[in-house]
């Protein structure tokens, strides 16, 4: 039986990024630590966009819909800036919203830095497609990945997507018996 390639989005929103103003770390560590996460085979869908809801929106819906990646995982615009759109991209695009996500993040990253309040990280469902708003910091990003990774193999079956097998040396996903 042939396993399907797992398609996974990587979404840095930056504006500065975006325009060259500095080199992309974000993205980078997200796809470092899915690298490290995941034994089984998986393709980047990488974007790197500005701070633009319209923008984020188009490419959020171009990777669930168009490119059929089973998971998203953005990085950036989840602060109380005023140009910090992306959960209000990711709620506009989705049929359903999964709050667990942001709630445990937020919890993890409290035990870091008090600001992690200031953060409005989200998550939610797009047709076959779960999207995952990560805060833009490498460490936060690793932090928030360990938190919620466990949790998402089983979620993308319960979705009939990939099966996506972990590297249990680095992490272990829950699917009950």
């Amino acid at each position: 039986m042939h396993t399907p390639v797992a398609k996974i989005g990587i979404v840095t929103v930056s504006d500065r990024a975006s325009a060259g103003v500095y080199d992309d770390i974000s993205g980078q560590a997200i796809r470092e630590t899915l690298d490290q996460y995941l034994c089984s085979d998986w393709q980047a869908e990488y974007r790197l966009i500005p701070d633009e809801q319209d923008i984020v929106e188009q490419t959020l819906v171009e990777l669930a819909d168009n490119r059929a990646c089973c998971l998203i995982i953005t990085t950036g615009g989840t602060g109380p800036a005023k140009r910090d759109v992306t959960p209000e991209a990711t709620e506009a695009v989705c049929d359903r919203m999964m709050p667990g996500f942001g709630e445990l993040m937020r919890t993890e990253s409290l035990k870091y830095v008090p600001t992690a309040i200031l953060s409005r990280q989200t998550a939610g469902l797009r047709q076959d497609s779960l999207i995952v708003n990560l805060p833009g910091k490498p460490k936060a990003i690793r932090q928030c990945l360990d938190a919620i990774f466990p949790a998402i193999p089983y979620c993308i079956d319960l979705m009939d997507g990939p099966y996506l097998e972990c590297n249990t040396q680095v992490i272990t996903a829950f699917r009950p018996k």
